[in-house]
């Protein structure tokens, strides 16, 4: 894999963009003091470009059902991050509509196509075409790109055995089939493959994929979710790279995880703007204070950090003291699955701003307010709102105008092999609270 490119800026250069951002946030952003002495919570770190994330938590599989789409699933700092440069784009989106005689720093109207609608992007807006996005962690990913830190850590690294399974089964138990499982941390002779959060044994189980494996199927899918793929081109919001503190880069497990285990969809290109595109890596010799290594020097030190329950969540915009405190997926001081505990990154307020950037879509294209941008049709108009007005979130999830990010998605997780799908959480509209 590649780390590092002639004229991109240093890992240091984004690692202290992130690091600084992180310190100017107030304390209730931050790890706690337990008022322990020798005791502090530690908590990874994400950043892509001016966002910033943290967080280590999962639901279980068994509260899925419950969440209606209010309740994040996985408060990993990567993947909260992601969420959130999702949100900001779709800001980015409504803001433009709203505002057609201003301008975006990362967005703008999508010239009018010159190849065919069946290759081309639909969507109205694209990243503009100087924008690379790079990804700062302050931990390795979980999952595969991790195992040989993991090893490495271990006193002894004999590979933990999966808890037993029964082989002989009543007939009459055969029917409901149990619950397919993944790997979290254990068997570490499973190398490249499928890995679920969280990792502890003794944690309850979910079929939430590592970051590892979300991040290497994001190499095709790009940044986009769903909502977000709407109305932005997926075309130039791919990581350009991941940086991390050195002393949490294994190149065998990176280059196994986002390289060799990808080798069957390496070079492909789909439609609509999909493509696999490798990420590089970079290594930085700055250290998250709140890290398990507390900044120094990359040395772990044993019995002095404890992991946090909370997760933050920031972005470019919310000022000093903006932003959310989220713990198990809500924000902090609110009861669980409470509609007012929602974040604003969750399934149903980014499909409530998704419906409201569609509207103003709408208005700008009766109105003529695109100016030179007039590329979107009233049937591409119409599929979004389709799209958008589903009575289900499953039903949106299924609809005609993302078959092809469907397409891209199943063939990458054929590659990859044994992905499990995540369910339960996709039963609510948007009017449910």
């Amino acid at each position: 894999m590649q780390i590092g490119e002639g004229h991109d800026p240093s890992p240091d250069d984004i690692a202290d963009v992130v690091l600084k951002q992180f310190d100017e946030l107030p304390a209730k952003r931050k790890p706690r003091d337990r008022g322990v002495a020798g005791v502090r919570e530690w908590v990874p770190l994400s950043g892509i470009v001016a966002y910033s994330r943290t967080g280590m938590k999962c639901l279980p599989q068994s509260k899925l059902p419950l969440a209606n789409g209010i309740v994040l699933h996985d408060q990993h700092a990567e993947i909260l991050c992601i969420r959130t440069l999702n949100h900001h784009l779709l800001q980015e989106c409504l803001s433009l509509l709203n505002n057609p005689s201003l301008s975006s720093p990362i967005l703008r109207f999508r010239p009018a196509p010159t190849d065919t609608p069946s290759t081309t992007s639909f969507q109205p807006f694209e990243l503009l075409p100087d924008i690379k996005l790079f990804l700062y962690c302050s931990e390795a990913p979980c999952g595969d790109a991790s195992m040989e830190l993991t090893m490495a850590a271990q006193e002894d690294a004999t590979p933990w055995d999966l808890p037993p399974t029964t082989t002989s089964i009543p007939t009459a138990s055969l029917s409901p089939s149990p619950p397919p499982t993944l790997p979290g941390r254990a068997n570490f002779q499973l190398l490249g493959h499928i890995r679920r959060k969280p990792s502890r044994a003794d944690a309850p189980p979910s079929l939430s994929k590592s970051c590892s494996d979300k991040i290497s199927l994001m190499q095709s899918t790009s940044l986009l979710s769903s909502l977000t793929s709407l109305f932005i081109s997926p075309s130039n919001v791919y990581l350009h790279r991941i940086i991390l503190p050195s002393s949490q880069y294994s190149e065998s497990g990176f280059r196994r995880c986002f390289d060799t285990r990808l080798t069957g969809v390496k070079g492909r290109v789909w439609g609509h703007g999909y493509e696999f595109q490798q990420m590089g890596v970079g290594v930085t010799a700055r250290e998250f204070k709140f890290s398990r290594r507390g900044g120094d020097g990359g040395k772990e030190v044993v019995g002095k950090f404890v992991s946090s329950n909370v997760a933050m969540s920031w972005m470019r915009g919310d000022g000093k003291t903006g932003g959310e405190t989220l713990v198990n997926g809500c924000l902090q001081g609110r009861k669980l699955f409470d509609i007012r505990g929602a974040s604003r990154i969750c399934r149903k307020g980014t499909w409530g701003l998704g419906v409201q950037v569609m509207k103003a879509l709408t208005g700008a294209a009766v109105a003529g307010g695109f100016g030179n941008a007039g590329l979107v049709d009233g049937m591409v108009i119409e599929k979004i709102s389709k799209c958008l007005m589903a009575e289900k979130y499953r039903d949106l999830k299924d609809s005609e105008i993302l078959e092809e990010r469907r397409k891209v998605k199943e063939e990458v997780r054929a590659c990859l092999g044994g992905w499990v799908r995540n369910e339960g959480d996709d039963k609510f509209g948007l009017e449910e609270t």
